[in-house]
Order: structure tokens, then C-alpha cells, then sequence
């Protein structure tokens, strides 16, 4: 906590031009590392040992600040706020290609801005091969009920899940496996570096490189990257309610979002005579996170196409699943479905399978919407309106280095 209101005095005393000065102070003796000289470590972002490497503005980006609609209730934070001098060094190591163990792949190799942090090819290529499942957006990770991230929510906290990329053997090979160097030859190479000091200063009041700080840090970065600037956030400003229509949308848009918005009726075969699609039943506005409390979606394949993977849970959020213009974002779910169309024709007649959430196997059958070409058309209409414009240009989020 002393560290946390450390931050909080920082950010307040950068933005009234003060300079910052720190020693190193033995806040946590676990987190400092023991060969840091005992030297003054000046907090200037730009400090010659940093413009020469990266490209940051002299005072940090307004992270923390960012405007949140008052219409979004879920915050996932926790004890780790978002700051500014935190969301920068998070930046950095998000695009720092030293995080990988031959110095080729980034955290945004995989998480790429302009295509909403996702990669828009079905596998990323690591290290030492490709990866198991599809890379997910990070868009409004932070707002988001399930905390528990990884497609089979297997890292409790977004915290938790940051490095663990970095020791998979294949994505970015800080494994410790196969004669491979460990986390702790990374943080040991972190600590040597005068611009990485520096920053760690920035954020944390004393120069000491771990991998928990490296989690604080690439989490605030992580949980800063939002988008509310969509069609669908001016409509709903402008109502305060989602089930009314919008004026700023079409007919076809509105009808997509009724469809979207309200249950299903099936009968006792699974067959849908009236009603909406269900969506928001999982995928609930005005966040459009997924509830922590579903189970697998009917989508078992995997990107080798052999065999079955079960236990797939979560989903990032709908927002930016697509442009505004409909193009693409990348395939979508863990087994890289290709397009929205592709992904409404799945919920469209469901397979049931080991571990199904119970919402898409009414009557104990496989949900069967029959969706008709109108429907399926509007609700692909909607679904353009939750993409906003700021995410793929705003610089805050944008490679650092030169």
C-alpha cells in the first residue's frame, strides 16, 4: 500500500511540473535487487538514457484520468490502479522485443494495436513455434466482471496472466526449459539497464527490477486500453437505456440490437418459435464482457485441427470485435472462427459437447436459432456500432521505441 500511495504523490507531483529525485529507499528488500548501486536514480522521462532508445513524452500520458461513461458499473482493478508513470513502463515492456529470449517477439507482437490488440493472423508465431490458440483483443480488459484471464481463465488475475507468455517455452521463451534462461535472467538483464532503472524509479520510487513489477506494470498498461467512442456509446448516452431504440442508429442497427438484447423462445427440441438471439444473455452491455459465469460455447476445435480443446470459458469483450467499417479484427475465438458471420453461424445450430453452458442447450438440445438472412444481417450491423476509433491511432498506447 505504501508503494500504491507512493504512485498516487507522483503523478500528482509530476503534473504540476515538479522535478522527482529518488534514492533508493528499502520499501521491499525482496524487490530490490542487491547489486543497484546505493546512487541517486533521477525520474525524467526525458533522461538521455531513455530518449535515446524510446520516443515518450517528457511528462507521462494522462492514463489514470481517462474519462469512463457513468453508465459502466464493472471495474476489475482491484489493488493494482492504474498510474501514469506505471502505464508508461507497462508500455515499454509491451513493446520491449528483450522480453522474449532471442530478442524477436513482443507482448504486442501477438497484441497488436491495429487490429485492437489481437493478431490478425490465426496463430502467433513465438520463439519456438506457434501458439496453441488465437490471440485475444485487450480491449476494456479492465472492465470486465471475470477477472480470470487466458481463454481457459487458467491466470486468476490479469496481473498473474502478463508473464506467463514470457516463460512459455514456445511464445516467448523465458522458460527456463531446454538449457532456455528463466524469468530471472530476464529481470537480472532488466536491472542493468539505465533506461529500465529509470522508469522502474518513475513508477515505484526506487530502481528494483522483479517480476511482480513487471505485472503491476504491464497490467495498468493492459487495463488503460479502452474504447467508448463507438456509435453504440453515443447512442446510449443519449438514452440511458439499451432496450429503447437509438436515434443515431439505422432501423437495421436497432433491430440488430433488439435481437441481441432479448431472449430466445425454444421449444422442446431446441428450436427457437420467437424471441430474440439471447447475446447479451453472456455477453452482457453496456460492457459486452462475458459473465464469469459461463461455461464452454460449443467451439472445441483447435488451430492444429486435431483433437479437442474443452475448456475454453472466457471471451474478451464484443467491443471492437470488428472496425467500425466492418473489417476485420482478426479471426475470433481461441480456434480462430473466421468473420462474424462465421461466429453467428455457430450459435446458429449448436453441437452440444462435454462441459456446454446450459444457456445454449435448451430442453437438453442443441439450441437451433435459425437465424434468417435479415436477422443475421442486423445483428452484424449492431455489432459494427461497438467499435470505436481512438483505439488503433492513440499514441498513448503506440510503440515507444524509435
Amino acid at each position: 500500500m505504501a508503494i500504491l500511495a507512493m504512485e498516487t504523490s507522483m503523478n500528482t507531483l509530476s503534473r504540476f511540473g515538479l522535478p522527482l529525485v529518488f534514492g533508493l529507499i528499502a520499501c521491499d528488500a525482496a524487490t530490490v535487487a542487491p547489486d543497484v548501486e546505493e546512487a541517486a536514480v533521477v525520474c525524467n522521462l526525458a533522461a538521455a538514457e531513455i530518449t535515446s532508445i524510446l520516443t515518450l513524452p517528457s511528462t507521462p500520458f494522462d492514463y489514470d484520468g481517462q474519462p469512463v461513461p457513468t453508465y459502466i458499473g464493472v471495474d476489475n482493478t482491484g489493488s493494482n490502479p492504474i498510474t501514469d508513470y506505471g502505464a508508461t513502463l507497462g508500455r515499454v515492456l509491451f513493446y520491449d522485443r528483450a522480453l522474449s529470449s532471442d530478442g524477436t517477439i513482443s507482448c504486442a507482437s501477438c497484441h497488436q494495436q491495429a487490429f485492437a490488440f489481437s493478431d490478425p493472423s490465426d496463430a502467433s508465431t513465438g520463439v519456438n513455434g506457434t501458439a496453441g490458440r488465437h490471440s485475444m483483443r485487450l480491449v476494456n480488459a479492465r472492465f470486465a466482471e471475470e477477472d480470470a484471464f487466458f481463454w481457459d481463465e487458467r491466470a486468476a488475475t490479469l496481473e498473474l496472466q502478463t508473464t506467463q507468455p514470457i516463460q512459455d517455452h514456445v511464445e516467448m521463451g523465458f522458460s527456463g526449459q531446454d538449457g532456455a534462461p528463466s524469468i530471472s535472467d530476464l529481470v537480472a538483464t532488466l536491472q542493468e539497464q539505465a533506461h529500465y532503472q529509470n522508469l522502474f524509479t518513475c513508477a515505484f520510487g526506487d530502481a528494483g527490477v522483479s517480476e511482480v513489477r513487471m505485472q503491476q506494470a504491464l497490467a495498468q498498461f493492459v487495463r488503460s486500453i479502452q474504447s467508448f467512442d463507438s456509435r453504440y456509446d453515443e447512442g446510449r448516452a443519449q438514452v440511458g437505456n439499451d432496450g429503447v431504440p437509438f436515434p443515431n442508429f439505422t432501423a437495421e442497427e436497432n433491430l440488430g440490437k433488439e435481437i441481441f438484447l432479448r431472449r430466445a423462445d425454444f421449444n422442446g427440441a431446441g428450436v427457437r418459435v420467437g424471441g430474440g438471439a439471447g447475446c447479451a444473455g453472456c455477453h452482457r452491455p453496456p460492457e459486452f464482457d462475458i459473465d464469469p459465469r459461463s461455461d464452454n460455447n460449443g467451439v472445441v476445435g483447435v488451430l492444429a485441427g486435431v483433437g479437442t480443446d474443452l475448456e475454453v470459458t472466457r471471451s474478451p469483450s464484443l467491443r471492437d470485435v470488428v472496425k467500425a467499417d466492418g473489417s476485420s479484427n482478426g479471426a475470433m475465438m481461441h480456434s480462430a472462427i473466421g468473420g462474424l458471420a462465421a461466429a453467428l453461424a455457430h450459435y446458429d445450430s449448436i453441437e452440444p459437447v462435454p462441459g456446454i453452458d446450459q444457456r445454449l442447450t435448451p430442453a437438453g438440445q442443441g439450441q437451433q436459432l435459425g437465424l434468417t438472412d435479415v436477422e443475421t444481417s442486423a445483428l452484424v450491423a449492431f455489432l459494427r456500432t461497438l467499435a470505436g476509433e481512438d483505439l488503433y491511432t492513440n499514441v498513448m498506447w503506440s510503440d515507444p521505441f524509435r
